[in-house]
């Protein structure tokens, strides 16, 4: 039973991780015609970045995975010509968030995949279990 709860703990790490995945791709896509912040400047993408965790108190095997940080991409974005938009400069051209839509979706659907194949592993694990103490009647 005790592996049952650590699988699903480990999981449940990859679960929040995902959805914090998610979140931001949201707020990029959001964001995508953002091009003044309150910092003066377009919006810049966000990435998510996960690194493994070692739980020591649950023993020596037992790992996750948790966000580590959370940084901004630094690629300039496009500059379109567009006398009529209210943040261009004195030549017309105004600097468009570094957001790219279609990959932005397919970090959207990656990560709604990964965090539906863990949610699977949830329930799989509380069937086991169930099964499991189910035998013993």
């Amino acid at each position: 039973m005790m592996n049952v709860i650590s699988a699903s703990s480990i999981t449940g790490s990859a679960l929040d991780a995902e959805k914090m995945r998610v979140d931001i791709v949201s707020q990029n896509i959001a964001n995508a015609n953002t091009t003044k912040g309150i910092d003066g400047k377009p919006y810049q993408r966000r990435i998510v970045a996960f690194e493994s965790l070692l739980d020591a108190a649950a023993g020596p095997n037992m790992q996750g995975v948790r966000v580590s940080e959370i940084k901004q991409d630094e690629t300039p974005g496009e500059v379109i010509n567009n006398p009529q938009h209210p943040h261009a400069d004195n030549d017309g051209n105004v600097t468009m968030p570094n957001v790219n839509i279609p990959f932005e979706m397919v970090d959207m659907v990656t990560a709604t995949r990964s965090y539906e194949a863990n949610l699977a592993v949830v329930r799989n694990a509380r069937q086991m279990a169930t099964q499991a103490l189910s035998i013993g009647r």
